[in-house]
């Protein structure tokens, strides 16, 4: 295990921290200049040569965390480390994953070329916006999925008439996968968006009486869809809703809003820091499913078995 060391970026030390502790090493020392003008710098005070090295940094907004995962990956290829193998919880962009209007950019594309530029030689991740931006990327990825923490969770409820339902069809395939592990119906939700993060109508295609729903997504923003379809449900008659979700991105007034929703709580992983406490809402870590990831990759053993579904 001492061929490895693990490198924290400023945004996500509180998980490298519990990956850390799961691993039973310390954490790499790394030191992030930060200049008036808001430019920073990043600098190894330890020798990485001939180290595999794992950089563990989301990339979720402002875009200073993915510039700083840059520049640790620049660093380090710079001092000579054996492998460059970047662990990315949350991948920013990754909502820009094609061309759906003329004249846009496919965001996900260009900040997988970055990384590639940069020169990581693994990516570990987990549940990417759509499975196929893993094509994105010239070098293994491993892509880990949120299920591994979250069904477990679910079971732990123990709920009787459990429903698996997507608030929209986009994340039907996750929603089906859920549903087929539990052997319990599957509900969709068809929404309408006139622009993004605003919902304009939403439908229900599926029963919901008396059922004790868990609405499945891959992230949260502004809680705008999520929120509705919990409402929705309860108004066409099931008895208790709750959401699990992978990403907590949260972001503006999504905490009022499913505090004020009929969402009974909302269990998120810890891949994004979530500041803002809302009784509602519950984190479960993933640090353990990665500290044993890059045990695995350190040892070139399959991390196939990981996966619930």
């Amino acid at each position: 295990m001492s061929s490895f060391l693990v490198f924290s970026g400023t945004a996500t030390q509180y998980l490298t921290e519990k990956i850390c502790n799961s691993l039973g090493v310390p954490q790499g020392q790394i030191n992030i200049t930060r200049f008036a003008d808001g430019e920073f710098s990043v600098s190894y005070e330890e020798s990485i040569r001939g180290r595999d090295v794992f950089l563990v940094q989301s990339t979720f907004p402002n875009s200073d965390n993915l510039m700083e995962l840059l520049l640790m990956i620049d660093a380090a290829k710079r001092a000579s480390a054996r492998s460059i193998n970047a662990v990315i919880p949350y991948f920013g962009w990754a909502r820009q994953d094609r061309k759906d209007k003329p004249r846009v950019a496919i965001g996900a594309k260009l900040v997988a070329d970055m990384l590639s530029v940069a020169g990581i030689n693994r990516l570990i991740t987990m549940d990417l916006h759509a499975d196929q931006e893993q094509g994105f990327f010239n070098v293994p990825v491993d892509h880990l999925y949120a299920s591994s923490v979250l069904l477990p969770y679910i079971e732990s409820l123990k709920l009787k008439n459990l429903v698996i339902a997507t608030p929209d069809v986009g994340g039907s395939k996750r929603a089906s996968a859920y549903s087929k592990y539990f052997g319990c119906p599957l509900v969709l939700c068809n929404k309408t968006r006139p622009r993004p993060n605003v919902v304009a109508s939403m439908q229900i295609i599926g029963d919901v009486t008396d059922a004790d729903v868990v609405l499945v997504d891959d992230m949260v923003d502004t809680a705008g869809t999520i929120t509705k379809a919990a409402d929705l449900m309860i108004e066409n008659g099931a008895r208790s809703v709750r959401a699990v979700a992978s990403h907590c991105v949260m972001s503006g007034s999504a905490s009022e809003r499913v505090q004020n929703s009929q969402l009974e709580e909302i269990v998120f992983t810890d891949s994004i820091p979530y500041s803002n406490r809302c009784a509602k809402v519950k984190q479960i870590s993933i640090a353990d499913l990665i500290a044993e990831t890059i045990r695995r990759v350190v040892d070139n053993e399959s991390i196939s078995s990981q996966y619930l579904i």
